[in-house]
């Protein structure tokens, strides 16, 4: 297995002889407006480049769409990622936006779905605080957003979050699956008023705590106005905490097997 950090939440994993691109932005440097409602709105995203040629990103054998806000699917990924590829969606209504978009091998994630010889077991979350989803217009803002676990019988089992702050579902998650890698949202994206809608520092370290001999990927970072945590305070909270050991904070552009 291998992972490729692209930027922000964008992945690509090299898994049991498939390659996925998951949540594609790839939007050049400050071509959006930064999301209003949430810190340093005044900032345009990504705030970075691309660290690797388009062709050699979107060079897949399908993409996964955890969910369709603006940082994980793009205008540019909807216009650069060939329409016909085998793209995978969290729901019926993510995979009717989808389609509505030009894309004509849309498939909804089941509970559990099989890629070849692999399994995709979809995950639950939630992308923000209580206080956050009950306020009806920031709900539907905030919206639904999955994670993944990857299992393959010659591979670590692998779980992806997803846009998620830590709740029983992830909890339940990481005892259910034990996974050998966890990659983690970690850039602590707040909105104005109701904190973070992803996990941070002290999430991390709940994941080394409940699976201390997992490796934990870091992603999510130094990329979108409102991700406050950096890579180096997240390697530096490790490093004070014990568990640098067991955390990749990775760079864009950054590949590492596992």
């Amino acid at each position: 297995m291998k992972l490729t950090q692209i930027r922000n939440a964008t992945l690509k994993l090299d898994y049991a002889g498939k390659t996925f691109l998951i949540d594609p932005m790839l939007a050049d440097k400050g071509a959006l407006p930064g999301f209003p409602g949430t810190a340093r709105s005044h900032l345009r995203n990504p705030l970075v480049e691309l660290p690797l040629p388009v062709a050699d990103i979107i060079n897949a054998d399908a993409v996964i769409v955890t969910h369709t806000h603006e940082d994980h699917w793009d205008e540019a990924a909807r216009r650069l990622i060939a329409s016909t590829i085998p793209l995978f969606s969290q729901n019926h209504q993510d995979a009717e936006q989808i389609r509505a978009q030009g894309f004509s091998a849309v498939t909804v994630l089941d509970d559990r779905t099989g890629i070849g010889d692999i399994t995709v077991w979809k995950t639950d979350g939630q992308h923000g605080s209580n206080a956050a989803y009950a306020l009806p217009p920031l709900a539907k803002r905030l919206g639904k957003a999955c994670g993944m676990v990857f299992q393959h019988p010659e591979e670590p089992t692998l779980y992806i979050a997803g846009d998620t702050v830590w709740v029983p579902a992830v909890e339940q998650a990481l005892a259910a699956f034990k996974p050998d890698v966890v990659v983690l949202n970690a850039g602590s994206a707040q909105i104005d008023c109701f904190g973070a809608i992803i996990m941070g520092e002290e999430d991390t370290l709940r994941v080394h705590r409940l699976l201390p001999e997992s490796h934990i990927v870091a992603s999510h970072m130094e990329a979108i106005n409102h991700c406050l945590l950096g890579r180096q305070q997240l390697r530096d909270y490790a490093q004070r905490n014990g568990f640098a050991h067991r955390l990749w904070v990775a760079e864009d552009g950054e590949s590492r097997a596992f």
